[in-house]
């Protein structure tokens, strides 16, 4: 059984609190409707999400978020907002991808501007590994996308490295026109940014 913060009945459950964190989540129990579902990695303050939530309503938003103060930003920005197609859970990214999102689920991940741990000795702190592939592969619903954004360009070559010897994914053109910008995105916006669509190979054919 879900709990929730004590919110505006408009926006009922914006902060997901499950009774577990070791059982995926009951999507559809959440939003109250069967729909594609697209999740924020790290969403930050809530911004990029709230922004692609407003303008897909067909579609349900998740965003995945460990720092209480952003997650209290992301709570108020979708209450204000009355959005009722956006929830944001407290955790740390990869474990929510491992552990508690359901297998074959989610639509469209966004990862926008992972942490890139720029140091070489800090590298193994980046969320971009094989094993988190593995898990977003398990995650995404059949010919799902993964759509990634940095301005670290040895970051983006180690992950294109990782996508090209996968066999889970292709690199995929991006189908959408692009959505409003994150707040690192306006940020970093005149240094480059660097993009990778990865697309679900699927199981079975």
């Amino acid at each position: 059984m879900l709990q929730s913060r004590e919110l505006p009945a408009l926006v009922p459950d914006v902060e997901i609190v499950p009774a577990s964190y070791f059982a995926p989540l009951d999507l559809e129990a959440i939003y109250g409707r069967s729909a594609p579902i697209e999740v924020d990695l790290g969403c930050g303050d809530g911004s990029f999400l709230v922004e692609i939530a407003a303008a897909n309503p067909a579609r349900d938003f998740l965003g995945i978020e460990r720092l209480f103060g952003r997650v209290r930003s992301t709570r108020r920005k979708i209450t204000q907002r009355e959005l009722t197609n956006a929830r944001v859970l407290r955790v740390e990214t990869s474990y929510a991808v491992r552990q508690v999102l359901p297998a074959d689920s989610v639509a469209l991940f966004h990862l926008m501007f992972p942490d890139p741990w720029p140091k070489r000795r800090h590298w193994r702190r980046r969320v971009v590994t094989e094993d988190f592939l593995a898990a977003v592969h398990r995650a995404l619903a059949p010919r799902g996308l993964l759509r990634i954004a940095t301005d670290q360009i040895d970051y983006f070559r180690e992950i294109e490295r990782l996508a090209g010897q996968s066999t889970q994914f292709v690199i995929s053109s991006d189908p959408e026109p692009r959505r409003a910008p994150s707040t690192f995105e306006k940020r970093f916006s005149q240094s480059g940014i660097y993009r990778l669509v990865l697309r679900k190979v699927s199981d079975v054919t």
